[in-house]
């Protein structure tokens, strides 16, 4: 019974560095520049947190499947394909949870005072100096605070990781799909087992991600 979660684990721990690598980097550059079509664009970024997840596996299967838009050029290519592998399920939950730590990004980025940033390059330093030295480390709380519930959801992803990697024990079986199982099965006490796991694990996380929270609220208002 171990095995699932340290698949989730895994998977959730890899999704959420794809995440957070991109959320950052996109949740930057919308809050800090203006252009025609910015809003549709956050619209469709924000599109996985409300479009329920068959959809959003659905919409996977026609991307990354073996006859899709990407999914045929790589697997010709480089002999590469995500359909049911546990590859494919970190590519799930990171669309999935991408949205989290975006909106929470965006929101730090755009919350910063302007001034500290114009001073510092007053001072002489460049663009990417700024982001690492000034806005990045400013913005910190609210982007782990993203990064949190980022994780905790990509370790509850089922409907697209359904789709995407199946459920084979052993192989692309998460904690989710294996609950789910569980339950197909009859097994009641396994599944009352993985859904405690399931609960205490996401609990301890919102926990962590509400301090950090109150951290960067208590620091704010102190300044």
């Amino acid at each position: 019974m171990i095995e699932p979660l340290i698949l989730t684990l895994k998977v959730a721990g890899l999704a959420t560095l794809a995440a957070l690598f991109s959320g950052v980097s996109i949740a930057y550059f919308l809050a800090r520049f203006r252009f025609f079509g910015r809003e549709w664009l956050d619209a469709a970024l924000t599109l996985p947190l409300v479009l329920p997840p068959t959809v959003m596996g659905y919409y996977l299967v026609v991307l990354l499947g073996r006859n899709g838009i990407l999914g045929r050029p790589l697997d010709e290519i480089f002999g590469l394909t995500l359909m049911f592998t546990w590859q494919g399920a970190v590519v799930a939950s990171a669309i999935v949870s991408f949205p989290l730590v975006y909106k929470a990004a965006r929101t730090a980025f755009s919350e910063l005072d302007k001034n500290l940033e114009n001073a510092a390059r007053t001072l002489g330093l460049g663009e990417i100096a700024v982001f690492f030295r000034i806005s990045l480390p400013l913005a910190l709380p609210g982007i782990i605070s993203g990064a949190m519930l980022a994780f905790a959801r990509a370790m509850g992803e089922f409907g697209a990781t359904l789709m995407i990697a199946g459920n084979q024990p052993g192989k692309t079986q998460t904690l989710s799909l294996a609950v789910y199982s569980a339950v197909q099965a009859g097994d009641d006490h396994k599944a009352a087992f993985l859904t405690a796991v399931a609960s205490i694990t996401s609990i301890l996380v919102l926990v962590a991600s509400a301090r950090v929270f109150s951290s960067r609220h208590k620091k704010e208002t102190r300044l």
